[in-house]
């Protein structure tokens, strides 16, 4: 073979190589991650391609714990009916993705569409166009979730702001029995007919709800967090008389402490805070149902604490509904063996455990002087160390010093059991955030 021929050759080959290299990248840049067939409909959509590979780690940002089957859904669910759950996120991050549950469903849970946004932080349905992403799973833009199941979205390219609200859209078009829901939310979500999912006006969802209906978890790839702490509580930690809309739940706050901290430059960890609080939930007993409604702190503890992305700490919370709640006088040393239960499956998972004490409530209609003192017995055994691997001392932070049994009365929402905002922002301020420092750091 002459030079000049060998020459023509290698110059063909590089030509042949550049012109399948171009191929190549046009295909994968023109995939988005969405089925092809989705692309067909009229619909306004944005990039939604899995989240590329970066800095930072996965961490919770959001969550709540599903406590039961929404009544009055159990023969329709949400059928023909887009629900927009507004949803307040503690950590920033550069790509999201959220967990749906069917959990107390009594068929299978068909979406056809779901989405993501930021609002427009004016309280309304209303989205920025420019954030619009529709979710897909494991692909696909449908997916059907089975009863008593739940189904992790693939990560969406979406920078989250933190203490920014988001919008989480789905939509059901066919009837799918009971709705699992929150129904505690302390927040106005929208609900719209038809299906509006990718909608930015927020003009269809006429529809107010104080419920969080599907939505149990939304995660972040963060480059601000590096574990995901979980607040594991009653309704005094699912913030029910906290203001709506205004996320003065005592773990918002915390949170928010816990960022100004570090801003500060405080040797802290940097965890993200979540709120896995249910009202009305106990150490020890279930409610009705199968599944159980308002499962147990032992039933639900696997789920709803040890199963959040780089968990490193549990603050618990827990254990004031089982005195007052119990129509026999409550054993508090069942109580608080119930308490060590959740610790040793913390620390299993190499997991920190801070815990808090019993918070009085005398004028409570539930309170009486025998259920007083098994209160202080729990909360003795609490102060004694041996159960917590660190203590916060809600009780003495937030009783009346002229009556210790008793909310100091600027603390007291009004029922003489749940604090008022005041009352939570106590609560978030007396939590010694040195107390985090340690967690996640056995290896097991």
């Amino acid at each position: 073979m002459t030079k000049r021929h060998g020459y023509a050759v290698l110059t063909a080959l590089v030509a042949l190589v550049v012109a399948l290299s171009a191929a190549i990248y046009v295909t994968v840049a023109a995939d988005d991650g969405t089925s092809r067939s989705a692309l067909t409909d009229n619909r306004p959509h944005r990039d939604s391609s899995a989240a590329p590979v970066s800095a930072g780690t996965w961490v919770g940002s959001w969550s709540t714990a599903p406590v039961g089957g929404e009544p009055g859904t159990e023969t329709n669910g949400m059928a023909g009916h887009s629900v927009r759950n507004v949803v307040h996120a503690d950590t920033g991050g550069t790509s999201a993705r959220i967990t749906l549950s069917n959990l107390y469903g009594q068929s299978p849970l068909a979406l056809t569409h779901a989405s993501i946004a930021l609002s427009t932080g004016d309280g309304t349905a209303a989205a920025d166009p420019q954030t619009m992403r529709r979710l897909t799973f494991n692909g696909s833009t449908s997916v059907v979730i089975p009863a008593g199941g739940q189904i992790v979205s693939d990560a969406v390219r979406l920078t989250i702001p933190h203490a920014g609200d988001v919008l989480v859209t789905t939509y059901s078009p066919t009837p799918s029995g009971p709705v699992t829901y929150h129904p505690h939310a302390r927040q106005i979500s929208y609900v719209a007919t038809g299906d509006a999912t990718e909608d930015a006006t927020g003009t269809p969802y006429t529809e107010q709800t104080a419920y969080w209906r599907y939505l149990t978890a939304l995660d972040v790839l963060s480059n601000e967090a590096d574990g995901t702490a979980v607040v594991f509580g009653d309704s005094i930690t699912d913030g029910i008389t906290s203001t709506t809309g205004a996320n003065h739940r005592w773990p918002d706050i915390l949170a928010g402490r816990l960022r100004t901290a570090l801003e500060d430059g405080q040797q802290l960890p940097r965890y993200s805070v979540v709120n896995e609080g249910i009202s009305g939930n106990q150490v020890l007993a279930d409610g009705l149902g199968r599944p159980a409604e308002n499962q147990s702190g032992l039933g639900r503890f696997g789920r709803d604490a040890l199963s959040h992305p780089d968990v490193k700490v549990v603050v618990i919370d827990l254990g004031i509904n089982d005195i007052l709640r119990n129509p026999q006088l409550a054993d508090p040393d069942r109580i608080t063996a119930g308490l060590r239960t959740l610790v040793r499956q913390a620390h299993a998972h190499g997991l920190k455990v801070v815990g808090a004490t019993l918070m009085p409530c005398r004028g409570h209609r539930g309170w009486t002087p025998a259920r007083e003192t098994v209160r202080q017995q729990v909360n003795a055994q609490i102060r004694s160390g041996g159960l917590y691997d660190a203590v916060v001392d809600f009780d003495k932070a937030l009783r009346d010093p002229y009556a210790p049994q008793r909310l100091r009365p600027d603390y007291d929402s009004g029922d003489h059991l749940h604090p008022s905002d005041l009352g939570f922002a106590k609560m978030a301020e007396v939590f010694d955030l040195r107390t985090l420092n340690g967690a996640g750091q056995t290896e097991l």
